[in-house]
């Protein structure tokens, strides 16, 4: 395998996390490309969270926060480099890259990559095959979920919550996140999480464990979402990738293994 063989995944929450999982079991080596200031709210789940803190591990897999010039030495230590790249042309300019996948679920039309890849994969709706991309991952959880789509594109924006939509915790106003509870931690209906700016609490809408909340000091948009209650009240949950984001792995495990002189590169 060469040094420079590797996918591309563009951003670290946690449903590119459960691919960049998926595809390091199967001995694949990824690099994942993020955002200054990261925004994921499953944080324990999420490699981005590898910007803040240096090294972030996740099911036992570590990533690290690198520099371009650092990425091999990342990559033959068996971690997942995370480099801070938004738009991906520090890494697309440096690295021959086999595969990219843009994982950041923006639901809007891409933008070109700065430079074409042999194989580009898109997760979720905003993507359509054959257009922007070559291969369309299905991200909305129902009988098509992690299904892999070479023509045309998955199943549209509903722009509602998958479950109870209660469950999804809103900035109540523009302001910065202060943090009353931590992910893992029990909370009843009606009970604060956190505060925006200095007045306005943001509250559990049912008891349950805190599966997720955005990261403490970012400012933040009213309506922007900032946490997740999950009703199963497990704690061990907000430690383990989730089953959709592991079937969405799949779904990308299965794109590039279809492509066998690609695989080929990144599995000899």
């Amino acid at each position: 395998m060469s040094k420079n063989d590797f996918v591309l995944i563009r951003g670290g929450g946690d449903l590119a996390s459960g691919v960049a999982l998926r595809l390091h079991r199967a001995g694949i080596r990824v690099l994942i490309t993020e955002l200054a200031k990261p925004l994921a709210v499953r944080r324990t789940v999420s490699f981005a969270e590898a910007v803040y803190e240096g090294v972030w591990e996740v099911e036992g897999v570590r990533a690290r926060l690198v520099e371009a010039d650092q990425v091999s030495a990342a990559l033959e230590a068996g971690e997942i480099p995370v480099l801070i790249d938004p738009d991906a042309d520090i890494l697309l300019s440096t690295f021959h890259i086999p595969v990219a996948v843009d994982a950041r679920l923006l639901k809007t039309p891409p933008h070109p990559l700065p430079s074409p890849t042999p194989l580009h994969i898109g997760l979720g709706p905003g993507f359509s095959a054959g257009r922007d991309c070559h291969a369309v991952i299905e991200t909305r959880r129902s009988h098509t979920l992690g299904r892999v789509y070479w023509e045309g594109s998955t199943q549209p924006d509903s722009r509602e919550p998958e479950g109870d939509p209660r469950r999804v915790l809103r900035a109540p106003a523009d302001g910065v996140v202060v943090g009353l509870k931590k992910i893992g931690d029990h909370v009843e209906e009606g009970e604060a999480v956190a505060v925006i700016g200095e007045q306005n609490p943001v509250v559990s809408p049912f008891a349950g464990v805190l599966r997720g909340l955005i990261r403490e000091g970012l400012r933040v948009p009213k309506g922007m979402k900032i946490g997740d209650v999950d009703p199963r009240d497990d704690p061990s949950y907000c430690r383990l990738v989730s089953d959709k984001a592991l079937a969405i792995g799949g779904g990308v495990l299965e794109a590039i293994l279809s492509r066998r002189e690609i695989a080929k590169a990144l599995l000899s």
